[in-house]
């Protein structure tokens, strides 16, 4: 681990994995939302590809940025009240839990279906699970709720950032903000 001391921001590979990875978790969220009161359709089929190939890349570039905040110390903790500290720190590890198991789920859901993701329609991706309805039938749900779990804690996240921005004025936000 890095253990030199860091400024008060975040690296800009931290910054940009971090806006990088909102942005795709918010647009497959949006789309998964979208397409599950779709009728079967052409337009439905490419939905649904894209929302696995923004899964598979979600996966990817999650553990890119956990390796990266492994061996790249964050900046340190701005002073608040322990319990908020407890609170954030918590929101983030479930936050990065939810990062692997959502797109994970989604996988294995999508192998128990028997429908194979190709990824960009170029890499074919190894099943997770062998084809079984009774299986993805089990699966479908656990997808969905933990999507809408990590949705929550987005919003969490993001009320907090902006509660540290406005309220406490207290430089938080400006710590992971692109730029200098």
């Amino acid at each position: 681990m890095n253990t030199t001391p860091t400024s008060g921001r975040y690296s800009g590979v931290a910054i940009g994995l971090h806006w990088l990875l909102a942005l795709l978790i918010i647009g497959a969220f949006s789309v998964g939302v979208y397409l599950d009161d779709l009728p079967t359709s052409l337009a439905k089929l490419k939905l649904i590809n894209w929302h696995k190939w923004a899964g598979v890349t979600i996966l990817l570039l999650s553990v890119l940025r956990l390796v990266w905040r492994v061996t790249h110390r964050p900046p340190a903790d701005l002073p608040a009240p322990r319990w908020q500290q407890l609170a954030a720190h918590a929101t983030h590890h479930a936050l990065y839990a939810l990062f692997f198991l959502v797109p994970l789920v989604g996988w294995a859901y999508s192998s128990a279906k028997g429908f194979p993701i190709v990824w960009f329609g170029v890499l074919p991706l190894p099943d997770l699970v062998a084809k079984d309805e009774a299986l993805a039938e089990l699966i479908k749900p656990w997808h969905g709720t933990l999507a809408w779990l990590m949705a929550l804690l987005v919003v969490l996240h993001i009320a907090a950032a902006l509660k540290h921005h406005f309220i406490d004025r207290d430089g938080l936000l400006n710590r992971m903000r692109p730029g200098r």
